[in-house]
């Protein structure tokens, strides 16, 4: 596998990725871009222009979402207040970070600004997550990769997120 990420001299870091990967990758970004609806904030402009999102923010019913968007606190209504004024600024800088993925998401070999570069882990990150908690992934999940069947129905589900743990740790490398 040639895939991944390296650093580039100057800074910035190269991306190499089959036609394939790609197409994997942009499906995987949309879904999650799928999931992330825009922040609602309220009529106020001040409201607006602050991204404080409107009603009582409670957390996502979605597994996915969830995930995605944790509690900051253990306490309901705490977390609901901080919801209201975090949430809609997050889920727009999730949005923001999915479309840089898409829009340099390239086959071959192509090369990311450091801006660039941190919007593809964040977005790597946020793919990861969604589809490890529709896995419901553990610890263990090499251990069962390693052993699992090729005919499993889960496996090329498992391998991907397997990939993208890849990716991720091959783009962290690259940063730093």
């Amino acid at each position: 596998m040639n895939s991944g990420f390296s650093t580039r001299d100057g800074g910035g870091v190269i991306a190499e990725f089959e036609a394939a990967e790609v197409s994997i990758l942009r499906s995987l970004v949309t879904q999650v871009l799928g999931l992330v609806a825009p922040g609602e904030t309220g009529d106020d402009p001040l409201e607006r222009a602050l991204g404080i999102g409107i009603g009582a923010g409670a957390a996502p019913s979605d597994p996915v979402l969830a995930r995605l968007f944790p509690s900051a606190y253990q306490d309901e209504k705490e977390a609901a207040e901080f919801r209201r004024y975090t949430e809609a600024t997050l889920r727009d800088g999730k949005r923001a970070d999915a479309q840089t993925m898409l829009d340099s998401a390239r086959p071959g070999r192509s090369e990311l600004s450091p801006e660039q570069a941190q919007a593809w882990l964040r977005s790597l990150n946020d793919v990861r997550l969604a589809l490890g908690t529709k896995l419901e992934v553990t610890e263990e999940i090499h251990d069962e990769i390693a052993t699992m069947s090729e005919d499993d129905p889960r496996y090329p589900a498992y391998v991907t997120y397997d990939w993208l743990t890849y990716l991720q740790d091959t783009l962290v490398r690259a940063l730093w």
